[in-house]
C-alpha cells in the first residue's frame, strides 16, 4: 500500500507520473499489448536525453541529486505543468537525513507559527456576510467565524477538512462537486507539504485515509500537485438548498503556511440572497467566544 514514503519521494513521483502519460501523447506509436501503464522507463530516458541506467537509478532512489536541467527534461517528457515541475525540482533538493530528530526549538517555533494572529481573528469575526476559516498545511481547521459554521457542521476548529470530505457522509451530501473537491484537496495537500512528507501529522493523516478510503488512496498514488487556489464551491445546504460560493485563499504572513479562506457570493444574485438567509438562521451567539475558546485549546502546547 502506497502511503507516505519519505525515503524515495523523488523516485515515487517519477514512477507515478510516468504511468499517467499515454505513449501516443509522447509521440510513441504503440504496437501490440503493453504490459505497463503509461511510458516505459527506457522510453522516458530516451525522450529526456539521458541513459536508461541513470533514469533507473533515479526511480530506485540510488541517485538523488539530478541537475535542474535533467529534471526539466523529465518534466517535459512527463507533461508536467509549471507547478508540478517546481514540485519535482523541490523533491531533489538536499534534505535532512531520514529519522533525524527535529530540534526542540524548531518544534516550539512550529507550534507558535500555527497560532492564528489576533488581528486575523478580529477580521473574520467582523465579516457578517462572508464565511471564513483558517487552516494549516494539512487542512486542520484552526479558527472559523459563525457564518462558516452555518455552512457546514465540519467548519469548527480541530476538524481536518480532508478527513471530513472523504469519511463523513454528510459532508459528501453537502458538496455537489465532491469528486472535483476531493481531487483538488489531495493535489493541494501534496503541494502544501512539498518535500516534507515525513511530517508526523501528514503521515498520520495519509495513513488513516489510505486505509479507510479507496478514493483517497488512488488519488494520493497519482502524485498530482496543485497550489491552493480560489474556486467555486457548489453546495447543497439542507436549509437553503443549492448554493454556489466563490472562495478566495490568502496565505497569512508570519505563519508556517496558514491559509485564510473566505467565501462570498456575487452581489445581487440568488446565491447572495441565500447566503443572507443562512446568516439570519445562524444562532445569535457571541461571535468571538466559542471559536476563540477552541482556538486557545488548540494553541496550548
Amino acid at each position: 500500500m502506497d502511503c507516505v514514503d519519505s525515503t524515495n519521494a523523488l523516485g515515487e513521483f517519477l514512477r507515478a507520473r510516468r504511468e499517467l502519460v499515454r505513449p501516443e501523447d509522447a509521440g510513441i506509436r504503440s504496437a501490440g499489448l503493453r504490459r505497463v501503464p503509461g511510458l516505459r522507463r527506457e522510453e522516458v530516458a530516451t525522450l529526456a536525453g539521458i541513459s536508461s541506467d541513470y533514469y533507473l537509478r533515479l526511480e530506485q532512489g540510488r541517485d538523488r541529486n539530478p541537475s535542474v536541467q535533467v529534471l526539466r527534461a523529465l518534466a517535459r517528457v512527463l507533461r508536467l505543468d509549471a507547478d508540478a515541475t517546481a514540485y519535482l525540482i523541490g523533491l531533489a533538493r538536499p534534505r535532512p537525513a531520514a529519522g533525524a530528530a527535529r530540534p526542540a526549538s524548531r518544534a516550539r517555533a512550529s507550534r507558535q507559527a500555527e497560532r492564528v494572529p489576533a488581528s486575523v481573528l478580529q477580521l473574520m469575526d467582523g465579516w457578517a456576510n462572508n464565511p471564513a476559516y483558517v487552516q494549516n498545511k494539512v487542512s486542520d481547521l484552526l479558527a472559523v467565524n459563525t457564518l462558516a459554521t452555518a455552512l457546514s457542521p465540519n467548519y469548527v476548529p480541530g476538524v481536518n477538512l480532508l478527513r471530513a470530505a472523504f469519511l463523513d457522509p454528510a459532508e459528501r451530501e453537502l458538496r455537489r462537486d465532491w469528486e472535483e473537491a476531493t481531487e483538488e484537496g489531495v493535489a493541494t495537500l501534496r503541494t502544501q507539504v512539498g518535500p516534507d512528507i515525513d511530517d508526523p501529522r501528514l503521515v498520520e493523516l495519509v495513513g488513516e485515509l489510505s486505509v479507510r478510503s479507496d478514493r483517497f488512496r488512488r488519488l494520493w498514488a497519482r502524485h498530482d500537485v496543485q497550489p491552493k487556489r480560489g474556486r467555486i464551491s457548489r453546495l447543497h445546504h439542507p436549509q437553503v438548498g443549492d448554493l454556489d460560493l466563490q472562495s478566495n485563499k490568502f496565505v497569512i504572513s508570519g505563519t508556517d503556511g496558514l491559509v485564510l479562506v473566505v467565501f462570498h457570493a456575487e452581489p445581487g444574485t440568488r446565491n447572495a440572497e441565500l447566503l443572507g438567509i443562512l446568516g439570519s438562521l445562524a444562532a445569535p451567539v457571541d461571535l468571538a467566544d466559542p471559536a476563540r475558546a477552541d482556538q486557545q485549546r488548540i494553541d496550548e502546547p
